[in-house]
């Protein structure tokens, strides 16, 4: 009985974990779907490195507003000092994605897929229909290393594997 109850338990907990990771990227997601423009309909590497520096620093006016309570003449010690911290962290380990291996972010450079994106409603359950692309600051001039596909469509791989049978000929 008392295994029951464990894997019960393990079980909740599992579903919480995913449902706060899941509620994040939707976050994000409506984040980067908040920024686009509805007159374009696609966007260049430059583009998107403009974007993700905005995302970067989305947290600059609670840290002035945290920094502006700090200031006030008699207060002892930080309030909000936790807070302040989790955005610290957040934005240094986001900022050295970017500069390194790449930041995910909704795939805007393809059209198919900026269109999907754009007619994405908030539902979660359908972000598998999403696709993303790792972004990185590196040669964000419009060089070829600075975007490289994470994940690709079975159309897209289906497509290369036509084009790789046609040259074969």
């Amino acid at each position: 009985m008392a295994r029951a109850a464990i894997k019960q338990e393990r079980k909740v907990k599992l579903k919480g974990e995913k449902a706060r990771r899941l509620n994040l990227i939707g976050e994000k997601l409506l984040w980067f779907q908040s920024q686009l423009d509805l007159d374009k309909s696609a966007y260049t590497k430059h583009d998107a490195c403009e974007i993700i520096e905005r995302y970067l620093h989305r947290f600059d006016g609670e840290l002035e507003q945290i920094e502006l309570a700090n200031s006030i003449k008699g207060r002892q010690g930080r309030q909000h000092g936790s807070r302040e911290a989790i955005i610290n962290q957040t934005v240094e380990r986001e900022r050295a994605l970017y500069e390194g291996s790449g930041l995910e972010i909704p795939d805007i450079i393809n059209s198919k897929h900026l269109k999907i994106f754009r007619e994405w409603n908030g539902d979660l359950k359908k972000l598998p229909n999403i696709k993303w692309r790792k972004v990185s600051a590196k040669g964000s001039d419009s060089t070829p290393s600075a975007v490289s596909q994470d994940k690709h469509t079975e159309e897209e791989n289906e497509e290369d594997a036509s084009l790789n049978s046609d040259t074969d000929l």
